[in-house]
């Protein structure tokens, strides 16, 4: 139904074009109705002025609307100067553009002036019965002039309504633009700051242990080098995902909104292995725990996303402020019963210092990493929360709750694949 709508913008031109010639004829037509032909030149630019009032700019509606409603009201006292009255009508055309053309300026123009235009069409409408026979005067006038004065404070009503909607438009679309910069961000964050983390973590420990009359190997080196190089394949790829990801208009709902490019349920085992991996081969050592009914594909992919950004962003932050840390354990499973199972989600270092005491607060550096993580969560109905945890060092937790049941964990040798 919209593709029909969806008219090119030369063909709404010539159809304006169109509707303005019809409109003009009628116009003229009502005029030649008086039998004068300066009384019918006159209705013809009364109306084309009116007419041109509702196609011009907003900068110019003003000052040609003013014109419009001026030459009607001349109009009216000129056919009754010469005696050039209408048989059959007063001018039903003229009368409704007057009537839009209050429409439009209640909402478009500031309430001054709104108010000055629509004061000026009332009294034009009001005089434009008297371009009638005088015989017509007395059963027409009372019925006519209370009519448009009610058509005009419906216009009115019109116009204020138009006015509102225009404004609750804007409003939304402000709020899309800004749920837009806050995915990308989001995005630039957690794509490219992984990344390049691991890349200054690598810088930093070859020009310690130089520093302190160590230095790597040529092995241990080309192992730093190496894993250099990967991480900035990692970041340009990453790049190449944000870009794509900025060409791409955000689509609705919580699975878009969680992350995009996404992560496939299905992949999310692999994917969460290739982080530890990754992760432990330059850190602490790193231990995944991954629920097995998690890793068939039976996740919603928007909870699927923000499982695995919740996991990177988490290692990425132990990486930055855990250096003391000697294990990590990422947990991933479900908690709750199976009918309404929850999501649980967590990070956990054992580091002296991990991350600041109050972790509703942004984190050190780039300063949105903690911030992001509790509105992805939010965003797919989840809660989050992090901080120091007694004996351990710092933990992160999601809990996200998901829409349908899930099977028991039941199988002992189920039990046995946790430790993926």
């Amino acid at each position: 139904m919209t593709q029909f709508f969806d008219i090119p913008a030369g063909g709404r031109r010539i159809a304006a074009v169109c509707v303005a010639v019809v409109m003009l004829a009628a116009v003229g037509a009502e005029g030649a109705d008086t039998g004068s032909v300066p009384a019918a030149v006159a209705w013809i630019l009364s109306g084309a002025l009116l007419l041109a009032a509702l196609a011009v700019r907003r900068d110019r509606f003003v000052e040609v609307a003013a014109a419009g409603i001026a030459a009607s009201c001349l109009v009216t006292g000129f056919g009754i100067w010469v005696g050039a009255r209408a048989e059959a009508t007063f001018g039903l055309v003229e009368s409704a553009a007057l009537l839009l053309v209050v429409v439009r300026a209640t909402r478009r123009c500031r309430p001054v002036r709104a108010a000055a235009l629509t004061g000026a069409a009332l009294v034009a409408l009001s005089v434009i019965p008297l371009r009638l026979p005088t015989s017509e005067w007395p059963p027409l006038v009372p019925f006519v002039v209370p009519f448009f004065w009610l058509t005009t404070a419906l216009a009115v009503a019109l116009g204020l309504y138009l006015r509102l909607l225009d404004r609750y438009r804007a409003q939304q679309h402000a709020v899309g633009l800004q749920a837009q910069r806050l995915e990308y961000a989001r995005e630039l964050h957690d794509f490219v700051g992984h990344h390049v983390t691991a890349i200054i973590a690598q810088t930093k420990a070859v020009r310690y242990a130089t520093a302190a009359g160590m230095p790597p190997s040529a092995e241990e080196l080309d192992g730093m080098l190496a894993a250099v190089e990967e991480a900035g394949a990692q970041a340009m790829q990453s790049m190449r995902s944000m870009v794509t990801v900025l060409r791409t208009p955000l689509d609705d709902g919580p699975d878009r909104a969680a992350g995009a490019p996404g992560t496939s349920p299905a992949e999310l085992r692999t994917q969460l292995r290739t982080l530890t991996d990754q992760f432990a081969a330059t850190g602490p050592a790193t231990t995944l725990t991954l629920d097995p009914r998690l890793a068939t594909g039976a996740l919603p992919p928007g909870v699927a996303t923000t499982v695995h950004h919740i996991v990177r962003e988490s290692l990425t932050n132990i990486r930055k402020h855990a250096r003391g840390a000697k294990t990590v354990t990422v947990d991933v499973r479900l908690d709750g019963d199976t009918a309404h199972p929850v999501v649980l989600a967590s990070v956990t270092d054992d580091g002296p210092d991990t991350c600041p005491a109050d972790a509703t607060s942004p984190s050190p550096g780039t300063g949105y990493g903690l911030t992001g993580l509790a509105e992805r969560a939010a965003l797919v109905g989840g809660t989050f929360q992090a901080g120091t945890v007694a004996g351990v060092g710092w933990a992160v937790e999601a809990r996200i709750p998901l829409p349908g049941p899930f099977p028991p964990l039941n199988d002992p040798a189920d039990t046995a694949t946790l430790n993926a």
